[in-house]
Parts: structure tokens; sequence; C-alpha cells
């Protein structure tokens, strides 16, 4: 490593992850930064107390922080707890709910989202997960895949940064198509995280 990049990246980076549900995804970003050089996993934001996804940050002692949609929506509570604790990316990784507008503005550029589609078909409110899925195999794709994506006011609406690509055959059930886009999910989300934080994207 040459000192100019150790200069750029000696101040750990720090990762706040929003989940609303079991957290696997989560959980494979937690195992890629975990012994990271530059880059942890600092927080878990959840707006569902009973989230699988609190049982697997605290197994890697990483902190939760639950909150209600008054927090979140009418007040600056949030927001407040991003910045004090010097948050630089947040990741999204299966959470269901906008983001509102003071924390788009505090991190223009500086959210991430992964859907399990190629955008812009199959993306907005309510499509999330096996409505996904069901809706591809109903249109009759023969391909379906990933988009990783920067966060802006509307669902799945920022500008796009990656999107990779699977077959989807006839025999496709949405759960078995949901296996597909899982393993692109584990394989590329935490990769391009990191060259987001790099700076290389």
């Amino acid at each position: 490593m040459n000192n100019s990049f150790e200069a750029t990246y000696q101040k750990i980076k720090k990762i706040a992850i929003f989940a609303s549900g079991s957290g696997t995804n989560a959980e494979n970003i937690f195992k890629y930064f975990q012994l990271h050089s530059f880059t942890r996993v600092s927080l878990i934001f959840t707006n569902n107390g009973n989230a699988g996804v609190i049982k697997r940050a605290e197994n890697f002692n990483i902190p939760v922080i639950v909150f209600n949609r008054a927090d979140f929506y009418q007040s600056n509570k949030v927001l407040n707890i991003l910045k004090t604790e010097n948050v630089d990316l947040i990741v999204l990784a299966g959470f269901l709910w906008l983001i509102p507008e003071n924390i788009i503005a505090d991190f223009k550029q500086r959210i991430v989202n992964i859907h399990p589609a190629l955008l812009p078909k199959y993306g907005g409110k309510g499509m999330y997960g096996n409505y996904v899925h069901c809706k591809v195999i109903e249109m009759g794709e023969r391909e379906s895949g990933i988009t990783i994506h920067y966060v802006n006011e509307k669902y799945d609406d920022g500008n796009i940064i990656f999107q990779t690509k699977c077959k989807v055959t006839q025999l496709d059930t949405p759960e078995s198509l949901a296996r597909k886009i899982h393993e692109l999910e584990y394989l590329w989300y935490p990769k391009i995280i990191e060259q987001i934080i790099r700076g290389s994207l």
C-alpha cells in the first residue's frame, strides 16, 4: 500500500446499515468489513423491534438503534445520531421505508440501496422481496438481476451505480429466483460498497 493511499484512508470509514427484516444482507456486509483495513459497520438502524437483524448485529457487537415513524419523519433524532457518530455512508439492506428529506439532504450521494431486479423495471413502492420476483416471472422476463443505486426522495429512483444479471428460466419459481438474486447480492453488494468508500465509483 503506498503512502498516499494510507494517508487517504488512515481514518476508519463508518457505515450505518438500515434494515427492516432478517438481515441476511446486513450480516454478509458485517462479515466482509469485520477485519477491513479502513471501513467498519458502526451502527444498525431498524424500524422493527422484532427484526432478525438485531440478533445478527448483537453477534458482531454492533450497536442497534430502534426507531419509530415519529423519530424518523417528524424529528431529527435519526439524523442527529448519524452526524454525532460521524457516519460516512448509509447502506440500505432490506429497509422498507422511504428515507426522509432531512437525511437525504445531509447525506447526498452517501446513501445506497440494493434492489432485487434490473431497474428501472419492477421498482417503486411495494416492490420488494418476492413481490418483485413474482412480477418478473409473471411478465415472462428471461433475465433479472440486482441494481445498486444511490437513494433520493423516491423509491428506487436514484442514479444507478451497478447492475448485474442472472437468467430466468421457465422452471423458475419466485423462491428459486430469489436464491439466484441473493447469490448476486451477497457477492456484489459489499464489493460495490467498498469501491464507493474508496472513491473509485
